[in-house]
C-alpha cells in the first residue's frame, strides 16, 4: 500500500496497481466475512458489476477460507429491456465472475424485464428490506454515481429500497468506454437500482475504484462536499466504509 489518508470518516487505501488494489481489498474483505460469520449464522452480501471490480471478485472467488454457504449475495442494479441471459447484463457479469464460481447460501438476481419493472421493484425491495445487507462491495462511476444513482436521479433521502431509473449519458457512454456495448445506442436508456439509503444502509461498505477513467470522480468523491450533486460524496458520512484507489485513480488527489 502507497498511502492510507481519512476524508471525514471515509477511510482512502492507495495501492500501486489495480492488481494489489483488488487482493488487499479481497483480503480484507474475506476477514470481514470470517468475523461476522464468527457472531451470525449467515450474512448477506450486494456486489456491483463493472470491469472495476474484474481484480477484486478473481481474488475473493479465489479464496477458499470463505464459508460460502453461509452467504446470500444480491447485486445491487441492472439494465431494463435487454434479451434475458443477455452477457451484457450486470447479473450475466457476476454469474460468470462470482456467483457461478463459489458455492453461495443463494444468489439473487435482479429481473430486467422492462414490462414488469414495477412488480419487480416491489420484489426486490423486499428482498432487501429482509435480508439487511452487511457487506456491499461496490464501485464509483464516472460521474460519480453509486450503483445507478446518476446524478439526476440521486436521493441521499430516497424513500424508496429499489426504484426504476433513466440513465444519463455520461453514464451511459461509461459502459461503451468499459467495453460493455459497442456503441451508445445499445446502451439501455433505463435501469432498476438499489437507492442510496439502501446502499449506505449496510454495516461495512468496500469501494474498489482504480483506473485513470476514474480519477476527476475521485477528486470529487473525495474534495468536493457531500451532495447528491456527487452522490459518492455520501460515503464520507459512512462510519464503516472504505475506499480503494491505484495511482491512476487517486493521481488528481494532492
Amino acid at each position: 500500500m502507497l498511502s492510507h489518508i481519512k476524508k471525514e470518516k471515509l477511510d482512502v487505501l492507495v495501492f500501486e496497481n489495480r492488481t494489489a488494489l483488488g487482493q488487499t481489498a479481497a483480503k480484507m474483505v474475506s476477514e470481514k466475512i470470517r468475523q461476522l460469520l464468527f457472531t451470525k449464522p449467515a450474512i448477506n452480501m450486494i456486489f456491483a458489476a463493472a470491469p472495476s471490480q474484474n481484480e477484486f471478485l478473481d481474488a475473493l472467488s479465489n479464496d477458499d477460507s470463505i464459508d460460502w454457504q453461509k452467504i446470500n449475495a444480491f447485486h445491487m442494479d441492472e439494465y431494463l429491456g435487454l434479451p434475458p441471459a443477455a452477457p451484457e447484463l450486470f447479473g450475466s457479469f457476476l454469474k460468470k465472475k462470482l456467483f457461478d464460481r463459489v458455492p453461495f447460501a443463494s444468489v439473487n438476481y435482479i429481473n430486467g424485464d422492462l414490462l414488469n419493472y414495477k412488480a419487480e421493484c416491489d420484489r426486490y425491495s423486499n428482498l432487501i428490506k429482509n435480508n439487511p445487507a452487511d457487506i456491499v462491495c461496490m464501485g464509483i462511476g464516472e460521474n460519480t454515481h453509486l450503483a445507478f444513482n446518476d446524478p439526476h436521479v440521486a436521493d441521499f433521502n430516497d424513500p424508496e429500497i429499489v426504484k426504476m431509473v433513466q440513465l444519463d449519458l455520461a453514464c451511459r457512454q461509461q459502459q461503451v468506454n468499459d467495453g460493455c456495448f459497442d456503441t451508445l445506442n445499445d446502451v439501455p436508456e433505463y435501469a432498476i437500482t438499489l437507492t442510496i439509503p439502501a446502499l449506505m444502509s449496510s454495516t461495512y461498505i468496500y469501494c474498489m475504484v482504480p483506473g485513470s477513467n476514474k480519477e476527476a470522480a475521485v477528486k470529487h468523491t473525495l474534495d468536493e462536499p457531500v451532495s447528491d450533486y456527487y452522490p459518492s460524496t455520501i460515503l464520507k458520512t459512512h462510519n464503516n466504509a472504505m475506499l480503494f484507489l491505484d495511482q491512476d485513480s487517486f493521481s488528481k488527489i494532492s
